[in-house]
């Protein structure tokens, strides 16, 4: 059965571990009692990070997120876009020695469907191939492997073997071209061959109003419907498992002249401390749909 919940109480143990790390890492033997392990290594992950990184943990809610997803010390897990690393940078070093992080970036054909000039294709490029390197050297302790690869060329080896997959913010783009190069469907097909079975798929996505036109909510604007992305990975195989609305934002209520990047961290085209500025600022992040699914063991 679908469930639906805002904060699961291992998620909320981890926040607090975050808000009071002394207590617990002084060895207040009561508190450590309520936490399992993953939730305290993330916890130590989460408070290790820097001052930049930290700054966007409300706005992203990665401890919740995290946990909601049931990612662990020792698990493989993909993520896919990792762009310029900000949830790798908690990753690699939450997964342990044990574990791996693989970033599946876009494959170059999607970058030149963004009509970009040459410059700016060759530094997506360049991002994505030096990502390996730019995740290790920022890491706030020892992780595991990483690898890294597009998101259309998984190797086979993979096969069965990874146990999380996250689409953070990373599906728009995929849905957007897909009735020219059907990207969605073969990332999904990728990430299900991938999975082991009763792996987890993770999403975390710009929300468009059920009530949009399909044509204003196909990704060009960043928004996606919840309805639509729980259809795509049904239809791929995958079984929804429980919707939270741990990342919504109620204050976001795009109409269909708006696009995601209006809003905060972008802010694009929004002129510096003027009254939309404000008005967006005020509004924050987007509303986000937050999705588990799993592949079927049989």
């Amino acid at each position: 059965m679908l469930r639906i919940t805002r904060l699961s109480s291992l998620a909320a143990a981890c926040f607090l571990l975050l808000i009071m790390p002394a207590v617990v890492l002084a060895g207040d033997e009561a508190a450590t009692k309520e936490v399992s392990e993953p939730d305290l290594a993330l916890a130590t992950a989460l408070a290790a990070q820097p001052a930049e990184i930290q700054a966007r943990y409300a706005a992203r809610r990665p401890a919740e997120t995290l946990s909601f997803f049931e990612v662990r010390p020792g698990d493989v897990v993909i993520e896919t876009l990792p762009g310029g690393g900000w949830y790798s940078s908690i990753l690699h070093p939450y997964l342990g020695e044990s574990g791996k992080l693989i970033g599946a970036h876009y494959p170059l054909g999607l970058y030149k469907r963004f009509g970009w000039d040459q410059g700016r294709l060759q530094s997506a490029l360049d991002r994505d191939a030096g990502w390996p390197k730019t995740t290790t050297s920022k890491a706030v302790s020892k992780g595991g492997e990483i690898e890294s690869f597009t998101l259309t060329e998984m190797p086979d080896r993979l096969n069965g073997t990874v146990s999380k997959v996250l689409f953070i913010r990373s599906l728009h783009n995929l849905n957007r071209f897909g009735k020219e190069a059907g990207y969605l469907d073969k990332v999904l097909a990728e990430a299900f061959r991938a999975l082991k079975p009763g792996g987890i798929a993770g999403v975390v996505q710009h929300r468009a109003p059920e009530t949009a036109s399909d044509k204003w909510a196909d990704g060009s604007n960043g928004y996606l419907k919840q309805s639509m992305v729980i259809a795509a990975f049904e239809a791929a195989g995958f079984k929804l498992v429980e919707a939270s609305e741990m990342n919504a934002n109620p204050n976001d209520r795009p109409a269909e002249t708006d696009n995601v990047w209006r809003l905060p961290p972008s802010l694009r085209g929004v002129e510096k401390d003027s009254a939309k500025w404000n008005e967006f600022t005020k509004t924050g992040e987007s509303d986000r749909m937050t999705l588990k699914f799993v592949k079927p063991s049989q």
